[in-house]
């Protein structure tokens, strides 16, 4: 994960917490590469260590069914899942385009410039396809190594539209420098700031797509060693610093543990991999 990213926030943010409840110091290490797969790679090397942990989102699922990597989400020990966030997709605010269905059919009659970060397996270039799956339309992708490279693509006029976390991307929208067309989601944002933004399937368009963000364990740990790092979660989650994370961050709550963010992954892993083959 890079630095300054949304998985390095979530991490940092979540081994402070920790911090606090289990009375330890969490260093935080960064491993970027790979769209993630450098980091999973590399925390194969830990199995059994139960004094690792390793910040985890969606990459967690997609890489293994979109790369040839030598991990999926059972290699580990699922702990806590957070909660998750939808993309917006945004655009200068001098674009001509309102809505989401307005780029959709803008790309039916010409080129339309998106930029994808995160590899041609990342989250952006999921969504853009499955958006191109339901309506067959076929956007131009410009690849980026970040997020913050792919704000500055958008605002410097090299691309016309970006997908984008809501954290990443609120101060831009206060400023005026984006505005926001759809949230790639069933339902719109419940915090003010954002409950004004529409769905894409309001719009018309059938896809919708959440990220979600947690924590992991090296796979092979004891029992109690499970027990002890899911304790201390259900314990961080109470707390102020939190509930200060998720609201900062535009998160959706809906913590999960242990077993019950394992059966998160598969239910996330089969509805991905369906999408992913329509």
């Amino acid at each position: 994960m890079a630095a300054g990213g949304g998985s390095d926030l979530s991490g940092r943010a979540i081994a402070s917490g920790l911090e606090s409840v289990v009375g330890q110091t969490i260093s935080v290490e960064n491993l970027e590469g790979g769209g993630g797969a450098v980091g999973y790679a590399a925390f194969m090397g830990d199995e059994g260590d139960a004094s690792y942990l390793l910040a985890t989102e969606t990459a967690l699922v997609n890489l293994p069914l979109t790369e040839d990597v030598p991990f999926t989400w059972r290699s580990f020990t699922p702990i806590m899942k957070v909660g998750q966030d939808s993309t917006i997709m945004v655009v200068p605010t001098s674009a001509s385009f309102e809505t989401c269905a307005d780029v959709v059919d803008a790309a039916r009659s010409g080129q339309v410039r998106v930029a994808v970060s995160g590899g041609v397996t990342g989250n952006d270039a999921i969504q853009f396809g499955l958006i191109e799956q339901d309506q067959d339309v076929e956007f131009q992708r410009v690849p980026y190594e970040s997020g913050g490279e792919v704000i500055a693509a958008l605002l410097g006029g090299h691309v016309d539209v970006s997908l984008t976390n809501p954290s990443e991307v609120m101060g831009q929208l206060e400023a005026g420098d984006l505005k926001p067309l759809c949230v790639i989601a069933e339902e719109r944002y419940e915090y003010p700031e954002l409950a004004d933004i529409p769905t894409t399937v309001e719009q018309g368009i059938n896809v919708t797509f959440s990220q979600f963000r947690g924590i992991i364990a090296p796979g092979g740990i004891s029992d109690e060693a499970k027990a002890y790092w899911i304790d201390a979660s259900r314990t961080y989650v109470e707390s102020d610093a939190f509930k200060e994370y998720m609201s900062t961050n535009y998160m959706q709550t809906d913590p999960l543990f242990g077993d019950d963010f394992a059966s998160y992954l598969e239910t996330y892993e089969a509805d991905l991999k369906a999408g992913l083959e329509s």
